[in-house]
C-alpha cells in the first residue's frame, strides 16, 4: 500500500467543528488507500483522550501540542517579516523534524496538507518529489479581509495586512502544489480569480453530513419550556463570525420578534461562550447554553434554525444539519454561499433585519402549517433531498481519490458500497462552525 504524509491543524477528532468533520472524514477515507503518517498539533487538551482513535488509523503519527499564548507570539513576530500570520502561528520545529525524517526514508510519495499553514512544512527541496494536494477548505485569505471591513482601526489594518500576505502565499502553495482543493465550487471559483495562475489545478471536494445521524426526529421533552416557541443557533461561541452574527441578531431582529410573539425564546447554543455571547443572556428571552452533549433535541424542537452570518466563507456545516433533519433555515447569504440551495424552496434567505423579522414571522405564524409554498413541512422536506442528494460523503471524497491519483479500483471501490466513513460517527459535544 502506498504511504501518504497528512498534515493537520487540528487534531481530526472528535468531529465537532467543520474543520474536524472534515478532516476526520478525509482521514477515515485515507486510511482505507493509503499507510497513512499523520502530523497534527492539539489546541485543546480535553482532545489528548482521543489520540488513540486517531493513532488507529495511522501507520505513524506526531501530535505536537500547541499553546496559544506561544503561537499568538509567534504570529506577532510575523509582522516584522512580510509574512503572513497565520503561516508563523503553526510554525513549530519539532513538527519540521519529524516531517524531514519521515520524507527522508524515500518511502512516501504523496501528501495532502490540511488547511493552507500547514503546507509550509511541504513546501521546499524535501517537497518537490511529492504528489502534493492542499486542502485550502475556505480562502482564508478574503475570510481576513472580511474581518478587516468589520473592525474598527487599528485592527482593520492588521486584518487587511494579513490577508494580503495569506493570499500571496496561499497564491504560491497553489502554483507548486500538484492541486489544490476547496470545500465547494463557490470557493474554488473565487480562488481561481484571486489566483488565476493555478486555476487549472484548482478543485473541490464537497462537505458531506452524516444523514443517519442528523434526521428527522420528534421534540424532546426537556429541552425548551412547555408552551414556547424556540429559534436556535448553532456553532462555536469562541469564534468570531458566529460571534458578530448572534449579537446582531440580537441587536437587530430580537426586539421586534419578542413584541410579536412574548412567548419566543432564542437559543444559542455551542460551546466556550465569550463573555460578549454569555452577556445577551441579559436580554429577555434570549438563552446561552454553552457546550451541550447533543444539538439534535435543540434543532428538533425548534420552529427555526437561523444563521444571521454576516461574515462567512466556505460551507457552514450548521446549515445542512439542520437541513438534514428536516428544519426550516433562516440565513443571510454569506451564510448560504457553497450551499447549492434554493431560496424558498429548501431554505429561507433574509439579506437584512427586515427580511429576518417577516420570514421569522410568517414561520412562527404558520408553524404548524401554511400554504403549499412556504410549508414548514415542505421546505424542510425539500431540505433533507438536497443534503441526501448533494452532501454524501462516500461520494464526494472520491474528489479527492483523483486529485491524489488514487487509481482507477480505488475509485470504484469508494463508490461501490463501502462507506467512506467505516461506521455513522456522531457528532461530540459541540456543534460545528
Amino acid at each position: 500500500m502506498r504511504e501518504l504524509l497528512l498534515l493537520a491543524h487540528r487534531l481530526p477528532y472528535p468531529p465537532n467543528k467543520g474543520d474536524k468533520i472534515r478532516s476526520w472524514h478525509m482521514l477515515q477515507y485515507l486510511s482505507r488507500h493509503f499507510r497513512v503518517h499523520l502530523g497534527c498539533f492539539i489546541d485543546d487538551d480535553d482532545d489528548w483522550q482521543h489520540a488513540k482513535t486517531v493513532a488507529a488509523l495511522c501507520a505513524s503519527t506526531r501530535f505536537i501540542g500547541l499553546r496559544r499564548g506561544a503561537a499568538r507570539w509567534r504570529a506577532m513576530q510575523a509582522l516584522l517579516s512580510r509574512q503572513a500570520m497565520s503561516v508563523h502561528y503553526y510554525r513549530d520545529a519539532r513538527l519540521r523534524q519529524w516531517v524531514d525524517g519521515l520524507l527522508s526514508g524515500g518511502n512516501v510519495q504523496h501528501a495532502l496538507a490540511f488547511s493552507g499553514p500547514m503546507a509550509q512544512y511541504i513546501d521546499g527541496s524535501a517537497g518537490r518529489a511529492l504528489h502534493r494536494v492542499i486542502d485550502f477548505v475556505d480562502v482564508d485569505s478574503d475570510k481576513w479581509r472580511q474581518y478587516g471591513d468589520s473592525k474598527p482601526w487599528p485592527m482593520s489594518l492588521l486584518y487587511r495586512r494579513e490577508a494580503q500576505l495569506l493570499l500571496q502565499y496561499e497564491r504560491h502553495i497553489a502554483q507548486q502544489f500538484t492541486a489544490a482543493s476547496f470545500v465547494s465550487p463557490a470557493e474554488a471559483a473565487l480562488f481561481r480569480q484571486c489566483a488565476p495562475m493555478a486555476r487549472r489545478k484548482t478543485g473541490h471536494v464537497n462537505n458531506g453530513v452524516d444523514t443517519a445521524y442528523f434526521a428527522p426526529m420528534p421534540a424532546q421533552p426537556g429541552v425548551y419550556p412547555p408552551g414556547v416557541q424556540a429559534l436556535v443557533f448553532t456553532g462555536a461561541m469562541d469564534y468570531w463570525p458566529n460571534i458578530d452574527a448572534v449579537q446582531w441578531f440580537v441587536r437587530h431582529v430580537w426586539p421586534a420578534l419578542r413584541r410579536q410573539f412574548p412567548q419566543l425564546q432564542f437559543y444559542i447554543v455551542g460551546s466556550a461562550p465569550v463573555p460578549a455571547v454569555t452577556a445577551l443572556a441579559r436580554v429577555a428571552g434570549v438563552v446561552v447554553t454553552g457546550k451541550v452533549p447533543d444539538i439534535r433535541p435543540y434543532l428538533a424542537g425548534a420552529a427555526l434554525a437561523v444563521a444571521p452570518l454576516r461574515i462567512a466563507r466556505g460551507v457552514q456545516n450548521k446549515l445542512l444539519e439542520a437541513m438534514a433533519m428536516g428544519k426550516i433555515v433562516l440565513a443571510t447569504p454569506q451564510a448560504l454561499e457553497g450551499i447549492a440551495a434554493q431560496p424558498g424552496l429548501e431554505l429561507l434567505l433574509a439579506r437584512d433585519d427586515a427580511e429576518f423579522i417577516h420570514h421569522a414571522a410568517r414561520v412562527l405564524r404558520n408553524a404548524h402549517g401554511g400554504t403549499a409554498e412556504g410549508s414548514g413541512a415542505a421546505i424542510g422536506a425539500a431540505a433533507r433531498q438536497l443534503v441526501l442528494q448533494d452532501y454524501d460523503w462516500e461520494r464526494n471524497l472520491r474528489s479527492l481519490g483523483a486529485m491524489l491519483g488514487l487509481p482507477a479500483e480505488a475509485k470504484a471501490e469508494a463508490g461501490a458500497g463501502a462507506s467512506t466513513a467505516a461506521a455513522p460517527t456522531p457528532p461530540v459535544g459541540v456543534p460545528s462552525t
